[in-house]
């Protein structure tokens, strides 16, 4: 690997400068497509050897993909992945700066966007503009994929896979957002972990709909249709779906055991060992370890009736499930229709896509991503676990069978906590290190 320079001074204003742009694309109706045509513009300027050097292509108003052509142009290209919406900021929320002012201070970088996603942005578009400084020319052709919609469901992202399909580029590596650099990421865990998604969970959202005649309420029959949508609801408790432990998970826990000490150790090895028992073990303990086992259910809205003493003719409830790997949005409805045993219930899905196949942990993809961890973050460990939350890298599933999810940044869980959420930053020192770990990953790509 060349001796390349350190970042060159700016990346934390150049992050500023894109949180400034309110590229949110649920308020797109609001502020309409300026926000997102003046981002464009901001790339262009911020980095110019990218734009002198790639090929770019606009794909649907919000899609970028740029093309950087490699030594062995018959090899299966790489696709690095971003996404540059943000999502929207509720204006009561007590944010210690304007959440876009983009502000500097205290050696992070403040505002919405600054983790989710324009973070892990800009340090690829640091690295790969550092290596074209230094002439550098990747064995494989390297694309740079972006969305402006990936917080509203990923069109663009999807229109991007369709490219590539018609033109037979089946991709030899996809790394997107998704794990992180975490710090205690289990009990009894010592030290440092590189999160890295091998699979994402997938999402349905399904509404449930039940009929019956109006009237009077003085004169109710045994079940409206209020009490029919509550007693479906309540059926889907969470042992509707079955646990089951995707392969990632007993690795995560194998490498886990090597980190831990005294109980943790014992526990950790006894779990990777059977895994079985690891199901039903992160199942009881619920949150987010049973959410790493299987499918989730969370009823999130339930209307029904026009007032307070007539009979509602219609309910409806809106629940949400996160798909275990390997499980659809069809069988999943199936599963529901099963547990709620109520023919005059419609399930209806108001939108969905199916959970991702596992990518494999131990070929030359992951050990790639873990090289340029180890230069990046030399006190990680790299592991493989299962993204919960959707990314667009899902659609690249379907033309590519070793797909990832990691931004290369240190976050507390404090700053995990963040996305989304309040006062969202970024260490500036993170940022030096995720430019690091995409340099050393493109640099040590092999045709």
């Amino acid at each position: 690997m060349s001796q390349a320079a350190s970042p060159r001074p700016g990346i934390a204003e150049r992050l500023s400068r894109m949180i400034q742009v309110p590229t949110v694309s649920a308020e797109l109706d609001a502020r309409g497509r300026e926000p997102f045509e003046a981002f464009v513009d901001l790339l262009a300027e911020l980095y110019p050897r990218i734009h002198a050097s790639l090929e770019l292509e606009r794909i649907t108003d919000f899609g970028l993909l740029y093309r950087w052509p490699g030594a062995t142009p018959t090899a299966d290209p790489v696709v690095l992945m971003a996404h540059y919406d943000v999502v929207p900021v509720d204006e009561s929320d007590p944010w210690t700066h304007p959440p876009f002012e983009g502000r500097i201070e205290g050696g992070s970088v403040y505002g919405r966007g600054a983790l989710d996603d324009k973070g892990p942005l800009v340090v690829l578009l640091d690295a790969v503009e550092n290596l074209l400084a230094d002439e550098f020319v990747p064995a494989r052709d390297v694309y740079l994929s972006f969305g402006g919609n990936e917080e509203t469901f990923g069109a663009a992202a999807q229109a991007i896979v369709e490219v590539f399909r018609e033109r037979g580029l089946t991709p030899w590596l996809v790394l997107d957002e998704g794990g992180a650099v975490t710090d205690a990421p289990l009990p009894f865990v010592r030290g440092l972990a590189a999160m890295v998604g091998v699979g994402e969970k997938g999402v349905a959202t399904v509404r449930l709909t039940a009929r019956s005649d109006g009237g009077h309420a003085s004169t109710p029959p045994p079940l409206t249709a209020v009490g029919r949508v509550s007693r479906a609801v309540s059926r889907l408790t969470p042992t509707t779906f079955t646990a089951r432990v995707p392969a990632a998970i007993t690795r995560m826990l194998g490498l886990f055991a090597a980190r831990s000490t005294g109980v943790g150790r014992l526990l950790y090895r006894l779990l990777a060992a059977w895994p079985w028992l690891n199901a039903r073990v992160f199942a009881r303990l619920g949150g987010e370890a049973a959410a790493l086992v299987r499918t989730t259910v969370a009823p999130t809205e339930i209307t029904g009736g026009t007032a307070h003493n007539v009979l509602p003719s219609q309910a409806e409830a809106v629940v949400n499930l996160r798909l275990a790997l390997g499980e659809t949005v069809a069988g999943t409805v199936r599963r529901l229709q099963r547990r709620i045993a109520d023919r005059s219930v419609a399930v209806e899905v108001l939108e969905g896509s199916d959970a991702s196949p596992e990518s494999p942990s131990d070929g030359p993809q992951f050990a790639l991503i873990a090289d340029a961890v180890r230069v990046s973050h030399p006190a990680a460990i790299t592991v493989p676990y299962v993204t919960m939350a959707a990314t667009d890298s899902r659609y690249f599933h379907q033309i590519c069978p070793a797909t990832y999810r990691f931004a290369p940044l240190l976050m507390n869980a404090e700053q995990r906590a963040s996305i989304h959420g309040v006062d969202e930053r970024v260490d500036i020192a993170e940022l030096e290190r995720g430019e690091r770990f995409h340099r050393t990953l493109i640099e040590g790509i092999r045709a």
